[in-house]
């Protein structure tokens, strides 16, 4: 219980800090701007990591955890709580963000810029990087792990700062799932289900190759 409820404070708290960025940049005209966004969310990552990574992992992300199971890392009975966890930790950040912020329109949900196809590959390319980050340092040398926070964090920084603008950059079904719910912005959502779990598991197929470990093979 300890994991799972660890689970569900991280992606609280990642939701909650990462999509109510967006949602005060929207009511406050811009005060919190695109990469005052992008920035709250890399950070909420670090700290969460840092906070949970020796709990549960600090996984916070649906896909993360599918990825590490296909791994063979992790232990697929524990694949449901993982994600009902989390999932549940989205969405009391997002009902917390609808209380707080009624006006709102999405709530910070991802929405595609342009058309769909390009936030579906967008999605998918940006996980995979992200995904390979993340197997990388939690695999890799004891003294990477201490950096781990710091790597993940800033991948998803940058991630958020250049491709937000198009696709949200959101990389988490979970993080989308609640927003667009509760917002009942849900048309599009589709694509944020989908096209994280397909990068991350592309990237375990690409570490596996290129991780030359024993435990990887």
């Amino acid at each position: 219980m300890q994991k799972y409820f660890s689970e569900f404070l991280g992606t609280f708290a990642l939701v909650f800090c990462g999509t109510g960025a967006i949602v005060i940049n929207e009511i406050t005209s811009g005060t919190v701007t695109h990469v005052g966004v992008a920035i709250t969310f890399g950070l909420i990552v670090l700290a969460m990591i840092y906070t949970f990574g020796d709990v549960s992992g600090a996984h916070l992300n649906p896909a993360v955890t599918l990825g590490f199971s296909a791994l063979g890392l992790f232990p697929k009975k524990e694949i449901a709580p993982y994600l009902g966890s989390q999932i549940a930790g989205a969405f009391l950040a997002s009902g917390l963000l609808r209380f707080l912020f009624p006006t709102s329109q999405n709530l910070g949900a991802t929405l595609p810029a342009g058309p769909d196809i390009q936030s579906f590959v967008l999605e998918i390319v940006l996980t995979f990087l992200l995904m390979l980050v993340i197997i990388r340092v939690s695999q890799g040398a004891k003294e990477t792990g201490w950096f781990a926070g710091i790597a993940i964090g800033s991948v998803v920084g940058l991630e958020a700062m250049f491709a937000g603008p198009i696709c949200g950059a959101s990389m988490n079904p979970a993080r989308s799932l609640a927003p667009a719910i509760v917002s009942g912005n849900v048309s599009q959502v589709w694509i944020y289900l989908i096209a994280p779990v397909l990068g991350a598991l592309r990237a375990v197929f690409v570490g596996k190759t290129v991780f030359l470990k024993t435990h990887l093979s």
